[in-house]
């Protein structure tokens, strides 16, 4: 998987070992076995670690967890929770969005393109970072949940403090370990229209990130999205 690997250079170093590993050799086999097969991969290859590319280690303030890729077309491009341009938004985002028109005061953007968090230093990652097309789940327990644990060992390992948004029991699970003495960890349910109204709409989870951010000096985050090409429209629920 090495020739191909698209990711910022503060993550090739410290994840080189991963790179080697033996569950990596045999995702790669599989991945590739999978598309010779004429399977539908998401996202495309150049964009496995987007989330790695865009928000550097050095640079890492937030750690927002989900589960896999998105398995529709055209959604999925590197980042948990977002949606390419000019893809409805999910209805999870869609919660994420009332959340934080609610904490912050922000209206609700007219897309799902989360890239300006990544840019300010919100990794938002998934734990499988591959799916195949209309099968959600597909690559689960393949080697990912190995490598992104890795990821997280990294960024719980950093000297500067990091808030991890730990949005449903997958989450909590996979982050278990991260010293809470050093990071702010905020656990709620997960925003999914199934479970949003047990304890993720009400939790104020990006005011207590950004207060967190300046109290100790790392900067808040800008969680305003610029808005999308005119005619996007965010679901509603």
């Amino acid at each position: 998987m090495t020739e191909t690997i698209k990711l910022h250079e503060s993550w090739r170093a410290p994840l080189a070992d991963q790179f080697a590993a033996p569950h990596m050799q045999a995702l790669k086999s599989f991945l590739q076995a999978e598309k010779a097969a004429g399977k539908r991969i998401f996202p495309k290859g150049s964009e496995y670690f987007r989330a790695l590319d865009l928000t550097p280690l050095d640079q890492v303030k937030v750690v927002i967890l989900g589960q896999d890729p998105y398995h529709g077309e055209g959604q999925a491009h590197g980042l948990c929770f977002s949606v390419q341009p000019g893809v409805r938004t999910p209805p999870s985002l869609v919660n994420i969005y009332k959340e934080m028109e609610a904490d912050l005061g922000i209206p609700r953007a007219n897309h799902g393109f989360l890239e300006h968090w990544a840019q300010q230093g919100v990794l938002l990652l998934n734990s499988v970072l591959t799916v195949e097309m209309a099968r959600a789940a597909s690559h689960q327990g393949k080697g990912w949940e190995l490598f992104t644990d890795a990821v997280i060992r990294l960024v719980a390992q950093k000297e500067e403090p990091v808030v991890f948004l730990l949005w449903g029991a997958y989450a909590q699970r996979k982050a278990a370990f991260v010293d809470q003495s050093r990071h702010l960890v905020i656990k709620s349910a997960h925003p999914s229209p199934l479970s949003a109204h047990n304890g993720f709409l009400g939790s104020r989870p990006f005011s207590k990130a950004n207060a967190f951010l300046e109290e100790t000096g790392r900067g808040a985050i800008d969680w305003a999205l610029p808005p999308g090409p005119a005619g996007q429209r965010a679901l509603s629920l």
